[in-house]
């Protein structure tokens, strides 16, 4: 019997690229979304027989007890991401990105595995020239930083959990952001030819969106010895400043034109170097580099053309 799996939020960006892979290795896929940002994603999955579809909230406990029968595996996506979106509403971001984890917790059984996404924000500012590891503490700076650290030490200390502190993503999605670092200054390259960047040499670590489905599926698969543990996610080769982001796509785009000013701050202060041994030493060897991403991201820019691909 195939194994059932309930994904919050799997219609947006990540998990818009993780149902259909899940579906691909055989399990049985439900989705919570309320479609907040009109997409269509997921209309492939349709023909499918093992995908199911709720619309609804997942902050909503009648929803959620309904969504959670008979499924094996939680993996829950649905959140504001970054501080931008998160200081626009704090109390959506509360109730989503933690008060709703720990409505979730509350409503599984202990039996129900649960694989969850936090963010590489919770470090904060690293200390120079050292590498920030799953034993690092974490000092969020945001909303944002703080709701995914505490989502993420609820789901440990309730057992039977594992989670993913996701580096800086990119790369092409059926539900497109175009506001992630890579994706936006790619697109800044091909229709601006020019980007004004501030805190250009602040560091952090990047991973390919497929590449964030992929450790999904491998935790899935290795979940006994995997679990009550955090992962780092990202590629060992890519801890770079904005300005050395900015020098590999140069390389594809020639006529790019960039240059730092003091024209604003990140909320979340993002600037550290990551190490993702952890997850490597379980088996788990990234297959999406930078440079395929931004080649990627150049030839999907001449099909979308428009902003509205973002969160905010």
């Amino acid at each position: 019997m195939a194994i059932k799996v309930l994904v919050t939020g799997g219609a947006g960006y990540i998990g818009s690229v993780l149902t259909p892979a899940l579906l691909a290795e055989g399990y049985d896929v439900t989705v919570l979304d309320s479609f907040f940002f009109q997409q269509n994603s997921l209309l492939e999955c349709c023909i499918n027989e093992r995908f199911s579809v709720i619309r609804g909230d997942c902050r909503d406990p009648e929803v959620l007890k309904v969504a959670l029968q008979q499924q094996d595996v939680i993996i829950p996506l649905a959140a504001l991401v970054g501080a931008p979106m998160c200081q626009n509403d704090p109390l959506a971001a509360t109730s989503t990105n933690l008060e709703a984890i720990k409505l979730l917790l509350q409503l599984r059984s202990p039996e129900q595995r649960i694989l969850f996404p936090t963010s590489n924000s919770g470090y904060g500012i690293g200390e120079p020239g050292k590498y920030c590891t799953e034993e690092t503490p974490l000092r969020p700076l945001t909303l944002y930083g703080r709701t995914k650290v505490e989502a993420e030490q609820a789901i440990l200390e309730s057992g039977n959990g594992l989670t993913f502190r996701l580096a800086t993503v990119f790369g092409i999605s059926p539900r497109m952001r175009m506001d992630l670092l890579v994706n936006d200054f790619t697109y800044r390259a091909l229709r601006d030819r020019t980007v004004v960047i501030f805190e250009g040499h602040f560091k952090r670590n990047y991973i390919h969106v497929r590449d964030v489905a992929r450790a999904f599926l491998h935790g899935l698969k290795h979940f006994d010895t995997m679990k009550e543990r955090p992962y780092n996610v990202g590629l060992e080769d890519a801890n770079l400043s904005k300005l050395e982001l900015c020098a590999i796509i140069k390389h594809y785009v020639p006529s790019f034109v960039y240059l730092e000013a003091p024209v604003g701050e990140d909320p979340d202060k993002r600037d550290y170097i990551v190490s993702n041994q952890r997850l490597y030493q379980t088996g788990f060897t990234p297959q999406y580099s930078l440079d395929m991403g931004i080649r990627e991201l150049i030839k999907g820019y001449q099909i979308l053309r428009n902003s509205k691909y973002s969160n905010v």
